[in-house]
């Protein structure tokens, strides 16, 4: 690399740093934040979490409870993440540069994923909660929705980028759009879009912890129910069974992806 091309990407780098640190410092002074006192507090809330926040044996007793609520909250990430990705995929087939009929399906498709994926999960529940209330239904509808704008996203993506060629080359044998769409398309493109599926269902596991606390559903719901109560060892055996749970689901997605890629 030469040495005028090093300096100036050498002087770029350090006027990024310099730019970053300043609007830190200010951010610091404007928010009129204590770096100290939030520095020692996380020694403080070490210290208080290993004295109360952790599974005994009373709270044992628990586990079948929080392990019904943990089943309920998987199969609603599971479905809502799958009946999302068909959904996602229609709407991907349409906003594809390599597979859309019409321009205007494309603009309405790349929409609605934006949309729906810049639409926060918590403003989601929040507001189907005003039609649903709080129920399973509700944490079902908000992974889902954003499930949908996340998934169309990446399909798009997926598409554009795999299949591209594919496609070319059997619309110049003039074949029609369903054999695109099912020997070129699809299987050029699922491997990739399943490692996408399994990501967006160990996301939404993680998710459906805060719409089930919104929503009053799940293992969220369970959590916030002795969390409230001042039961903080069966909170911590909560927190317990959700992080043993997604570092499985991790374990399995990346085998399952292994497999397939």
């Amino acid at each position: 690399m030469p040495v005028d091309v090093f300096v100036r990407k050498r002087r770029r780098s350090l006027g990024f740093f310099s730019l970053l640190a300043l609007l830190s410092a200010g951010s610091v002074i404007i928010t009129e934040y204590d770096v100290v006192k939030g520095f020692t507090s996380i020694f403080e809330a070490l210290r208080w979490g290993a004295a109360n926040f952790y599974p005994d044996a009373p709270s044992l007793v628990k586990l079948p409870a929080i392990l019904v609520k943990l089943k309920e909250t998987i199969l609603i990430s599971v479905a809502a993440t799958t009946t999302a990705a068909i959904f996602a995929l229609l709407l991907a087939l349409g906003g594809s540069r390599s597979t859309r009929r019409n321009p205007l399906f494309s603009v309405i498709s790349r929409g609605t994923a934006s949309f729906f994926r810049n639409m926060p999960l918590a403003a989601w529940a929040m507001i189907l909660m005003l039609a649903f209330s709080q129920s399973p239904l509700t944490g079902y509808l908000a992974l889902f929705c954003g499930s949908l704008g996340f998934l169309t996203r990446a399909f798009i993506e997926t598409i554009d980028e795999v299949s591209s060629h594919s496609v070319e080359a059997l619309s110049a044998t003039g074949a029609s759009y369903g054999q695109i769409i099912f020997q070129a398309v699809l299987p050029c493109s699922l491997p990739l879009m399943i490692s996408w599926l399994l990501y967006m269902v160990e996301t939404n596991i993680r998710d459906a912890t805060l719409v089930g606390i919104l929503t009053g559903s799940g293992i969220g719901f369970a959590f916030e129910l002795y969390y409230k109560s001042l039961n903080y060892h069966a909170a911590s055996l909560v927190v317990l069974t959700i992080v043993l749970t997604v570092i499985a689901i991790e374990g399995l997605s990346n085998y399952v992806r292994r497999v397939i890629l």
